[in-house]
């Protein structure tokens, strides 16, 4: 007998948050060298997660970033921390870390921001399919809505685009290749035992 599903109303810690924040004026990025390439992750002044993922160009994922979270200029660091320690804590097997970073990320609308809380509750080693993901955003009709939640998501790792696969088992897309979404969901399986 499997446990229950957690519930977006579980998620009590590092959710994704929908505030209203005004433009940041200085955010911070740093990259960490991984298995699967150069991992940068952009912060605000509050050590959130806007935007994240398996480059080293930080301008890149700045364009990820709503207009109104999206810093105005970027200060390069060797570490933001936290959050680059979080990434090689991932990689060094403790592939839960990334769900306890805060990550705020804003769409425009209600769907999204459900469904990138929703995908913060996906288990490692646990992926769901796009429709099994939109009914726990919720919203168990709008497939195709859950599956533009995973294309627009900004935060990768952090808000785990990549545990999300097709009905038929095959792996749909990712923003930074099928390979390295084979090669995480590879990784985190041991961790649904």
């Amino acid at each position: 007998m499997s446990a229950p599903s957690p519930t977006i109303s579980d998620a009590t810690v590092a959710t994704v948050s929908d505030d209203p924040i005004t433009t940041v004026s200085t955010g911070g990025y740093a990259t960490v060298d991984t298995p699967n390439g150069p991992f940068t992750v952009i912060a605000d002044h509050a050590d959130r997660v806007l935007a994240s993922g398996w480059t080293d160009d930080p301008a890149y994922l700045a364009a990820l970033i709503h207009r109104s979270l999206r810093p105005e200029t970027l200060q390069r660091s060797e570490t933001l921390g936290s959050l680059t320690d979080t990434v090689t804590a991932y990689y060094e097997g403790e592939v839960d870390a990334p769900s306890r970073v805060e990550v705020v990320q804003l769409s425009g609308g209600t769907f999204l921001n459900k469904a990138w809380d929703a995908l913060r509750l996906v288990e490692p080693g646990r992926p769901v399919t796009y429709t099994e993901f939109a009914e726990r955003a919720g919203e168990p009709a709008a497939v195709r809505a859950a599956a533009t939640a995973c294309a627009r998501n900004a935060a990768a790792l952090f808000v785990p685009c990549h545990r999300v696969k097709r009905s038929d088992g095959s792996l749909g897309g990712f923003r930074y290749g099928l390979e390295t979404k084979k090669w995480l969901l590879d990784f985190e399986a041991p961790a649904a035992d």
